[in-house]
């Protein structure tokens, strides 16, 4: 199959070029030469903008298409435009899409989306828009929630893996049964190459194995080891000392926050039934890690996770109950 892949250079881009190459398939990737500028052997390289410049595109035929850097309808116009030939059009979504993400929420891929165009959600969600009018009976839409592993440049998983790895006291949001769920990159990418060879279309939430945030530390202390020990602190009590959800402390929506508190409890059933697979979190923990500790895996567009001091203030205040810790 001749696949091209719209980026590719950074964290799930790279999974699946690796995905499609295993599977044998002629890759070319489009993308800015930016983020990575060295040539991947045995993947064809054309450079472009999305925003503008599509040229290298023009004229070329590709069997299937898998989107990975699609962010607005008018990227999403002007590639579904140029590439009106292919048979299969995989684009990765989000699921922001979804108008209700709170913990009540009703979640499958029929549930209503944002309107309007502000946000990443919206955005996304007019970019599904975008590619189902410029390329109608063709394109396959796959919302995953959080991506995590090897390459991922915003620590929203790693974060966890390092912070045991370094032992000691450690602040953990919330309650052990907190649901969180994720999806190891390399899992989605092969499921992403699978759809691109696929006739059959359809739109699928790809949110990775459920578990709790018990679980999870519990095997990341098995697989790590070390003297890490866990202080679960309430949501209440963080959000009133000013810790960011999701990004200072990553993995962690509030129980009662009403917009996001859902986000991690959705369900991948018809992508399951349909072939999406996964690994064991106990891989992806030992590769996250492993690629960790390269000198080429931090990036600046890592998240403001907490660092070393401000956690230690944090456990201080907790234990004393009393002190003010300053933001």
């Amino acid at each position: 199959m001749r696949l091209l892949i719209l980026g590719g250079t950074v964290f799930l881009g790279r999974h699946v070029v690796a995905a499609a190459l295993a599977a044998g398939h002629a890759v070319s990737i489009f993308h800015r030469g930016v983020s990575d500028p060295q040539p991947i052997d045995g993947v064809a390289s054309l450079i472009g903008d999305r925003d503008g410049d599509v040229a290298a595109l023009v004229g070329r035929r590709f069997d299937a298409v898998i989107d990975c850097s699609g962010y607005t309808a008018e990227q999403a116009r002007r590639t579904g435009d140029v590439l009106a030939a292919v048979d299969r059009y995989v684009f990765v979504s989000t699921r922001s899409v979804y108008r209700d993400l709170g913990p009540a929420a009703d979640q499958h891929e029929a549930a209503p989306r944002l309107a309007g165009h502000e946000g990443y959600g919206a955005a996304k969600a007019r970019s599904e828009d975008a590619l189902e009018a410029a390329l109608p009976g063709r394109v396959t839409i796959v919302r995953p929630g959080l991506i995590v592993g090897p390459f991922d440049p915003t620590g929203r998983f790693t974060y966890w893996p390092l912070r045991v790895q370094r032992g000691g006291d450690v602040l953990v949001p919330g309650r052990p049964a907190r649901p969180v769920q994720w999806i190891d990159a390399r899992d989605l990418a092969a499921w992403c190459v699978s759809l691109a060879g696929r006739s059959t279309v359809g739109t699928y939430d790809a949110v990775g194995p459920s578990g709790s945030m018990g679980a999870l530390l519990e095997r990341l202390h098995a697989v790590i080891g070390g003297d890490a020990r866990f202080h679960w602190v309430p949501d209440d009590w963080l959000l009133a000392h000013a810790v960011v959800p999701w990004t200072g402390l990553p993995l962690w929506l509030p129980d009662a926050d009403t917009a996001f508190g859902g986000l991690m409890m959705g369900t991948d059933a018809l992508a399951r039934h349909d072939g999406l697979a996964f690994r064991p979190v106990d891989e992806t923990i030992r590769d996250t890690l492993a690629w960790a500790a390269r000198p080429d895996a931090r990036t600046p567009r890592a998240v403001a996770t907490l660092n070393a001091e401000r956690e230690q203030a944090l456990l201080t205040a907790w234990a004393a109950r009393s002190v003010d810790v300053a933001p």
